[in-house]
């Protein structure tokens, strides 16, 4: 069962996940710090160069299942047109009611 988004319990990460599913990279960007970072699978990435191969270019989507951890913690199936849909495991980090970081990978 998908969680709706204007449901997810984190206004940060509601934020952010509208966003994603918006192709809205300008309300993606105002969703974190200024100087925010990410990890996919482990490995520290550049955020703009991700999010523009990863979500962006590639029209990314998440479909959130769970939500965990006050709504820091998502599981959710992410689909793009590079890889095309796979459960994914989402955490972030929220500072002053922005995400400062966030860490994804394959569920």
């Amino acid at each position: 069962m998908t969680i709706p988004v204007d449901k997810l319990s984190q206004p940060a990460v509601r934020s952010l996940v509208a966003a994603i599913n918006a192709g809205d990279r300008e309300a993606f960007i105002a969703a974190l710090t200024p100087d925010a970072t990410m990890s996919d699978d482990g490995s520290d990435r550049d955020l703009a160069d991700w999010i523009d191969r990863e979500v962006f270019s590639s029209r990314g989507h998440m479909d959130v299942q769970t939500e965990k951890a006050g709504g820091l913690a998502l599981v959710a199936n992410f689909r793009n047109d590079a890889w095309g849909e796979m459960r994914t495991a989402w955490r972030f980090t929220v500072e002053g009611g922005k995400i400062s970081r966030f860490d994804t990978g394959q569920a």
